[in-house]
């Protein structure tokens, strides 16, 4: 007697970016455990490329760029089209799975996929017409699915399937002033998902007692499954000799000589009172700061230049601190990008992670450095205690002078480090791949799916 599988769908929208981000990683890792429980797992991407009837070319056109050379009316064209399609429920496409287009390098920022289907422009179409009034856009999926699980708070639902929403956090409304989003169009989403979710999926209890007192979900319809953290073993059971080599040739630093900050540089983070902090400690090992920069990065990264004068190439439309003349260059080190496999070894040879920051849904950095064995510190506000338990530095992340003293404190007590590398694996257990299945399971078990024979 064959067994049908359940039928899974994940939406594809940050997996589509092309800098990697939280929540596209735990997409990534959400497709991985789905089908490691038996599900058959299909993506929903929106690439503006279609393709049309051509198979290959719908191919080709899933894992190609952003139009290049498009004038700001061909771009007007074609969202006003993805918009008209979405209005009378969007139809996506299948894309063939082969192995015409060469995927390999690309793993890392892949999903597990049974299948894939292509909506052109979806979810850009769906955030333009988004308004707090209006319906969800219907999207009609070639196949049936079991659920619709989106990933992200998206003003769509799929047509014949249950459809669940991750929300990660409130932030744009908890914290309005760190973050750019529309707060009108994210109150109106979260809001209706609220009311029509099928069920809502978050990554904390800090973040479930958020939407249940700014958003009244009943408990019932919310259930927290945290996040898992899977890194590859080839990077964690790297020879720590090879690692030391890595971070002295790709980056000139003594292994267990430097600070480490890894994430995007915007309010949220709080680099600017993290960097404060460091210079006030007087610690003699320089801070390396890794990560893109987000908006206001000239505000948090002020105290690393000569003044408060920004001066810009004419016309430039960039927000960064280019051409500005830059002080402490031997005591904080910024790196805009390190490839993953590099940042791994990075993180294993730091002396501590900082991670301060103001509020986060879960705080995936601080995982990944706790199950790396780097001591940690980090904020001892919203999701981030759930997070590193017993296994960490907890600061204000509002008080530098706190912050300061717990650098120091890391800094001269090669004791606490050397306990807080033994907790840290132990703790970052608790959201291994086993615990992570059976939340999962639980979860898509009060809508009558089975899982990992689960019943």
């Amino acid at each position: 007697m064959t067994v049908l599988k359940p039928r899974i769908a994940i939406d594809g929208y940050n997996l589509a970016l092309e800098q990697g981000t939280g929540v596209a990683t735990y997409c990534r890792n959400l497709t991985q455990r789905l089908h490691a429980l038996g599900a058959e797992v299909g993506v929903l991407y929106g690439q503006p490329t279609s393709g049309g009837r051509d198979d290959l070319l719908r191919e080709v056109g899933l894992y190609d760029g952003p139009p290049r050379g498009m004038t700001r009316a061909q771009q007007a064209y074609d969202d006003f089209r993805a918009r008209l399609r979405l209005s009378m429920g969007a139809k996506a496409r299948a894309v063939p799975l082969t192995d015409r287009v060469v995927r390999r390098g690309l793993e890392a920022r892949l999903p597990h996929a049974d299948r894939l289907w292509n909506a052109p422009g979806l979810f850009r179409a769906a955030m333009q017409r988004a308004t707090p009034a209006r319906a969800f856009g219907v999207v009609k999926l070639p196949d049936r699915q079991d659920v619709m699980h989106w990933t992200f708070p998206l003003p769509l639902k799929a047509e014949g399937a249950r459809n669940i929403y991750t929300i990660h956090d409130l932030v744009p409304l908890r914290l309005p002033y760190a973050t750019l989003d529309s707060k009108r169009r994210f109150l109106g989403t979260v809001r209706r998902i609220a009311a029509e979710a099928d069920h809502i999926a978050t990554v904390s209890e800090a973040s479930r007692r958020d939407i249940i007192n700014l958003l009244g979900v009943p408990e019932e319809r919310i259930s927290v499954t945290y996040q898992c953290a899977e890194l590859p073993a080839a990077l964690v059971q790297k020879p720590e000799a090879l690692a030391r080599a890595e971070v002295q040739g790709a980056f000139g630093l003594p292994w267990g000589g430097y600070w480490l900050f890894f994430g995007a540089i915007e309010p949220k983070k709080n680099v600017g009172r993290m960097i404060e902090a460091y210079l006030a400690s007087g610690s003699p090992w320089p801070l390396v700061i890794c990560g893109k920069h987000g908006w206001q990065v000239r505000q948090e990264l002020a105290l690393l230049y000569e003044d408060d004068r920004r001066d810009y190439p004419e016309g430039s439309q960039t927000d960064g601190p280019q051409g500005m003349t830059r002080k402490l260059r031997d005591r904080v080190i910024l790196l805009d990008y390190a490839p993953f496999r590099l940042l791994v070894s990075l993180i294993r040879g730091a002396r501590s992670v900082f991670f301060p920051s103001l509020y986060e849904g879960f705080g995936l950095p601080v995982l990944e450095a706790m199950l790396l064995g780097t001591p940690v510190m980090t904020s001892n506000t919203s999701s981030l205690p759930e997070v590193v338990g017993d296994a960490g530095v907890m600061v204000d992340p509002y008080d530098t002078r706190a912050m300061a003293e717990a650098i120091q404190a890391l800094d001269a007590n090669d004791e606490l480090r050397a306990e807080l590398a033994w907790r840290g694996p132990r703790q970052a257990a608790l959201f291994d791949a086993a615990h992570y299945d059976a939340r999962l399971a639980a979860m898509y078990a009060k809508l009558g799916v089975t899982l990992g024979g689960q019943g």
